[in-house]
């Protein structure tokens, strides 16, 4: 399929920045960042992203083009993966083959994913990769400005 997943390099970071800034794919991640214009405060996060030793961050890579990332950080005290795949590429299958891609590189299990009960692409890709739902919770969606519906989801082994 031509996907590959490699190190994040300033860049990239540049380049996700313009993916976070699409207005529907902000609406369907939800839970993003407060001002997804922000550049100073996007770049500053991804700084203490990459020198945070317990995360594992990749870019993804199409054909040649960075068209997202995906990674693993602690969320409320769990392993948790993220996926990021710009607009212009849903549809394709680039969100699984990257988080199959991540998950034979990242041995911690169990792993955690939490998205929008209505985000039915990214549930479709977590389940396609193993994850199962385990709870459900709500929270504030700065990507909507409101509280969201979220399902938890694990992969276990």
């Amino acid at each position: 399929m031509g996907v590959e997943l490699r190190e994040v390099t300033a860049a990239d970071v540049l380049v996700f920045f313009e993916h976070q800034r699409d207005p529907e794919a902000v609406r369907m991640a939800a839970f993003t960042s407060p001002d997804p214009s922000d550049r100073a405060a996007f770049l500053v996060r991804w700084a203490r992203i990459l020198a945070d030793d317990s995360a594992v961050a990749r870019t993804v890579v199409f054909d040649g083009e960075v068209v997202g990332h995906v990674g693993r950080f602690t969320r409320f005290g769990e392993p948790e993966v993220t996926c990021w795949i710009d607009r212009e590429h849903w549809g394709k299958g680039l969100a699984t083959a990257a988080l199959e891609l991540f998950l034979r590189a990242e041995p911690l299990r169990p792993l955690y994913a939490r998205s929008a009960v209505d985000n039915l692409g990214s549930l479709r890709v977590l389940a396609k990769c193993g994850f199962v739902a385990v709870a459900e919770d709500v929270g504030f969606a700065a990507g909507r400005g409101e509280d969201v519906e979220e399902f938890i989801l694990r992969l276990d082994g």
